[in-house]
This record gives C-alpha cells, structure tokens and sequence, in this order.
C-alpha cells in the first residue's frame, strides 16, 4: 500500500517536471519571439536612416 502511494507521488512529480519544462519551453519561445521583433524593428531602423541619408545626398545635390 506504501510502496503504492510512493509510486504514485514518483508519478506526480514527473508529471509536475514535465509541465515545469514544457513551461520554460514557452519562456524560450516566447523570447525568441521577442527578439525577431526586435531584429524586425532594427531593421526598419537602417532603412530609416538609410533613407534619410539618401533624402539628404539628393538635397545637397539640389
């Protein structure tokens, strides 16, 4: 009967690890999410200035 409920708390606690890991899983997914948004929003920036470079050469060849 011990031996039994012992198992059963064995169970549970792998089963609270697997969930623990699937949870960090997320995290990571979740972060990596965030940083192509950030790459993506750099990325505007460049073109930003890029641009903005570009409008300048052409003024100054005006």
């Amino acid at each position: 009967e011990r031996e039994r409920e012992r198992d059963k708390e064995r169970e549970r606690e792998r089963e609270r690890e697997r969930e623990r890991e699937r949870e960090r899983e997320r995290e990571r997914e979740r972060e990596r999410e965030r940083e192509r948004e950030r790459e993506i929003e750099r990325e505007r920036e460049r073109k930003r200035d890029r641009d903005r470079e570009r409008k300048i050469e052409r003024e100054r060849d005006i």
